[in-house]
């Protein structure tokens, strides 16, 4: 009892002193933690360090504003869904739009083998409201929140202090749905409920010749007004009286399977309108699965990259971005498992230098991008812009961990560390070694005047929903940011 009281009180100094400025413990302190508790592994070491290490910056919002995309999201067994619908598993092929329950067959078997996340639109309204009928009454159908922009007002709405508003197309049920803290204006309530069906599929699932390396989901829709964003006019022009410290805007990728004639004209509207934000109120962008180079291109050179301040994305999206844009590591079809550290480092670089603000003279707004994917984390910045990075990015690793688990904290015997624990800060040279130590775990490296903060998550074994974690982790990484006043955006 005496020796693990011992090491608690060791760790205890242990972060006291990385606090006090040194990027190193002390060794003899770290080996006596190692001696006196052989038996706590990784992850207890890591979670332990989480709960030390995590604070909320001195200065929080108060007031967030989140749009534009909401929905109820139908989650089923994406194999036994269709399974039901009588289709038979065959090779797997990836659609921009989807027009056929073969279409949507093919496109979840391409992703499902990948373990990887996608979003489509369904183009045929009949059909798409037969699979929803089957959905509905699939057994152990649940309905949930659904949307970026809904999903992160539900997980900014967990804390108390912080006032939410929420601008999206909001049905009877959503609104039903969605946490009491969360102000949705008048003119965002509407008469039906937007469904997106969310196929899940678990680590090691089976279907036909197809094995899921790991856990995830394939969603889909036929929604028009989230594919419209029609509530964007409605979002900006209730800032003006909300007055918030911070918007949060998703939902653009909604509007690619509506064509090209539809998205440009709308983007265009968009930036116009994103335009009336006050410079001071940080926007963040939360990307999501995209297909469309052209659409794509337009959100980040054109059109509404520069005038936000903070972007989240996953490891799908940020290389779809750098493919666009013939960024860095652009021929790599694919991330092959867990996307190497060095080559995600280089495209965030190049996306903060090529459309953020790396040169102090740009006009670009985007200073902060955060990172995930599902063995770790990164928070990339632009120096001097955001502070409280380094506990930012471990909440959203934590958070992964425990929403994953279906639990409100972390238990380290429910999930595993997959991420390395040695890596390089660039896949080419010059490059810096870098390794992480579970006791203080983010590793920092700085690349001129831009810095990342890494962190690993926690895997867990056996995650009872995927759905909404990105959103999950970009909101709590927000909650855990400060924007550094002495910046004009």
């Amino acid at each position: 009892m005496w020796r693990k009281a011992s090491a608690a009180v060791l760790l205890a100094l242990a972060v006291g002193y990385f606090y006090s400025g040194s990027p190193e413990l002390p060794e003899r302190v770290l080996q006596y933690f190692n001696r006196a508790s052989p038996g706590i592994g990784v992850e207890h070491a890591i979670s332990a360090a989480w709960e030390a290490l995590i604070t909320l910056p001195s200065r929080q919002w108060s007031k967030v504003a989140v749009g534009v995309n909401a929905c109820v999201d139908v989650v089923v067994s994406g194999v036994g869904l269709l399974q039901a619908l009588a289709v038979d598993p065959v090779a797997g092929r990836d659609h921009e739009v989807l027009h056929s329950k073969e279409d949507l067959k093919e496109a979840f078997i391409h992703f499902m083998e990948r373990g990887a996340a996608a979003e489509r639109f369904f183009s045929d309204e009949e059909v798409f409201q037969q699979i929803a009928r089957a959905a509905a009454e699939y057994p152990g159908a649940k309905l949930y929140v659904g949307g970026n922009a809904a999903l992160m007002g539900q997980k900014f709405a967990t804390y108390p202090d912080l006032m939410v508003l929420l601008c999206g197309p909001v049905g009877p049920k959503l609104h039903e749905l969605l946490d009491e803290q969360i102000h949705v204006p008048p003119e965002s309530l509407q008469e039906i409920d937007e469904f997106h069906l969310i196929l899940e599929y678990k680590a090691g699932e089976r279907w036909g010749s197809t094995q899921a390396p790991q856990a995830n989901r394939f969603i889909f829709s036929h929604d028009v007004s989230n594919g419209g964003m029609s509530s964007l006019e409605t979002f900006v022009a209730s800032l003006e009286e909300f007055q918030p410290e911070l918007v949060v805007l998703s939902g653009l990728h909604m509007m690619e399977g509506r064509g090209r004639e539809l998205w440009d004209g709308r983007l265009k509207q968009a930036v116009m309108a994103l335009a009336d934000i006050p410079k001071d109120i940080p926007i963040h962008l939360e990307l999501a699965s995209m297909t469309d180079k052209d659409f794509m291109n337009s959100i980040m050179q054109e059109q509404v990259m520069p005038i936000v301040s903070s972007i989240g994305l996953n490891e799908q999206e940020l290389l779809f971005l750098s493919q666009a844009g013939g960024g860095p590591h652009a021929a790599l079809p694919a991330w092959t498992g867990i996307p190497e550290v060095g080559r995600v480092s280089d495209i965030l670089l190049w996306i903060l230098e090529r459309h953020g603000r790396v040169d102090p003279s740009s006009e670009s707004e985007l200073t902060r991008i955060h990172f995930h994917t599902l063995a770790y984390h990164i928070l990339a910045m632009v120096d001097g812009y955001w502070g409280n990075q380094a506990a930012a990015v471990m909440a959203g690793a934590r958070v992964a961990s425990s929403q994953a688990c279906g639990l409100q904290a972390v238990d380290p015997s429910k999930v595993e560390l997959k991420a390395p624990l040695e890596f390089y800060s660039s896949h080419s040279e010059p490059r810096e070694k870098l390794s992480l130590d579970p006791t203080e775990p983010v590793a920092v490296w700085r690349r001129g005047n831009v810095t990342f903060h890494f962190t690993p998550v926690l895997v867990c074994k056996h995650p009872l929903r995927t759905v909404g974690l990105g959103d999950a982790i970009s909101a709590e990484g927000l909650v855990y940011s400060e924007l550094q006043i002495q910046q004009a955006f």
